[in-house]
């Protein structure tokens, strides 16, 4: 298959170039679930993480789906996260009455990079390991093109869109501690937790003030948190046609 049409395959909708996949995930669901005030496990006794946890693609997507599964790994269950030309998230909403949450953490690892993936391009924004927030910025703190965009979206989708997302990610051909945006709109940064150096196969710890990495993400709109409408955890190779495999556990909203 040739890039062009993997690219339109990957799309679906007119919106795709003016909106991150993770906003698409969420429209591709007709129903928002019910939610508790924190995450449900991502990785219980079973076979796939429970509701509220919920498979998210784009709409009318025909490429491969990113496999989850719970496997047990070092004595615990922990999420399995394939991607094989595939795309697709796992997402858990939170209700809008829900308390703010200042801190995310996780423990993940890294067994295999999507080879040739590089998230500052179009034709290789692929990642093989990211765990993201998603929030509901008020659209006047936006740039006018990026509100009327938003706006346009969530009339066609009927979903309540979030307006900018923050991605942690592990990429090996990336530095740790850098900050980039998504190759195809702004609405979603990158924060590259672990990169160059980071020893693949290991578990690493992370603890993040959800504050405080909005604000250096998205400081040049924001001079305060907006609510966190959901996180989401993913892979995806579809650009590169690559495979990539690594593992999440431990994730707690406090």
């Amino acid at each position: 298959m040739s890039r062009q049409p993997r690219r339109a395959a990957r799309g679906g909708v007119t919106m795709r170039s003016a909106l991150p996949c993770a906003l698409l995930a969420l429209a591709a669901s007709a129903a928002t679930q019910p939610a508790g005030p924190a995450l449900a496990p991502l990785a219980p006794a079973a076979s796939f993480p429970a509701a509220p946890w919920r498979e998210a693609g784009l709409p009318k997507q025909t490429l491969p789906k990113t496999g989850y599964e719970v496997v047990m790994l070092d004595g615990r269950n922990v999420l399995r996260i394939e991607s094989n030309g595939s795309y697709g998230n796992l997402v858990h909403e939170l209700p809008v009455a829900a308390p703010a949450p200042q801190q995310l953490s996780w423990r993940w690892r890294l067994d295999r990079p999507i080879a040739g993936a590089d998230l500052r391009g179009k034709a290789t924004d692929d990642a093989a390991l990211k765990v993201c927030v998603l929030f509901d910025q008020p659209l006047s703190q936006l740039p006018v093109v990026d509100a009327t965009q938003l706006r346009l979206a969530r009339a066609v989708s009927g979903e309540a869109l979030p307006s900018s997302t923050l991605c942690y990610v592990w990429d090996p051909s990336l530095t740790a501690g850098q900050v980039l945006p998504n190759a195809y709109t702004r609405r979603m940064r990158w924060m590259v937790l672990q990169g160059q150096g980071s020893a693949l196969g290991g578990w690493r710890e992370e603890r993040r003030d959800l504050q405080a990495d909005f604000l250096r993400v998205f400081g040049d709109e924001a001079r305060t948190m907006p609510r966190v409408q959901a996180v989401l955890v993913g892979a995806d190779a579809d650009n590169t046609a690559g495979r990539g495999l690594g593992y999440v556990a431990d994730l707690v909203l406090r």
